[in-house]
């Protein structure tokens, strides 16, 4: 199970914000990544692909890209009458 959560070091320790739904005891693993709290349009989707990366290919990469590029197209067109 791979999740992430967010939390706030004291000292050796660190604070969930939030519960991993772990019972007591549990061994993790942890990755300290410091977070960067001006969030970027697009962060949500990194995020939530951060999960798959085991699994992600080049041809996941392409399709991505040509749902963004769509995306962008379709916002710079004129709106019909």
């Amino acid at each position: 199970m791979n999740q992430t959560l967010h939390g706030v070091i004291h000292g050796n320790s660190i604070e969930l914000i939030g519960n991993p739904g772990l019972p007591e005891g549990a061994e993790v693993e942890v990755r300290i990544i410091v977070a960067n709290k001006q969030r970027q349009l697009g962060d949500s989707l990194d995020r939530c692909a951060g999960g798959l990366a085991e699994n992600w290919t080049d041809e996941d990469d392409r399709i991505l890209a040509e749902l963004q590029r769509d995306r962008l197209s379709l916002s710079h067109r004129e709106s019909p009458e």
